[in-house]
């Protein structure tokens, strides 16, 4: 990834992280990392255990960005969370994987910012 898109990237986490936060979320972890990938954010937000992808744009060229989140994207991201789940010793509690989709302006400005719960299932 060049460093423009890594700097955008890490500017629509941190967007991300600062919504959920004032949602009530509490950020677990930020980029975990397991052997099959990364999540980008890991948060509680009551009971639920939430596994957030975070996508971010500065142009609908190429279409809205939570439609970067495919299948083959899914699956990966549900190992990643069963990893997480093992590690934490926490299988047993419920969980939901969300996508926070941003838009921003050339400036970086946040033009939009939707966060969809329950985006997608657990794919095994």
């Amino acid at each position: 990834m060049d460093h423009s898109r890594l700097n955008i990237a890490k500017t629509g986490e941190s967007l991300a992280a600062k919504h959920l936060k004032a949602r009530g979320y509490r950020i677990l972890a930020k980029n975990y990392r397991a052997r099959r990938g990364e999540i980008d954010l890991v948060a509680r937000d009551g009971e639920f255990i939430v596994f957030v992808e975070v996508k971010t744009r500065r142009s609908l060229k190429f279409g809205v960005p939570q439609a970067a989140v495919t299948w083959q994207k899914q699956r990966q991201i549900s190992k990643v969370a069963l990893a997480y789940l093992q590690s934490q010793n926490l299988l047993d509690a419920p969980c939901r994987f969300d996508v926070i989709a941003i838009h921003l302006s050339p400036q970086l400005e946040v033009l939009t910012l939707e966060q969809i719960e329950s985006a997608f299932e657990f794919q095994s």
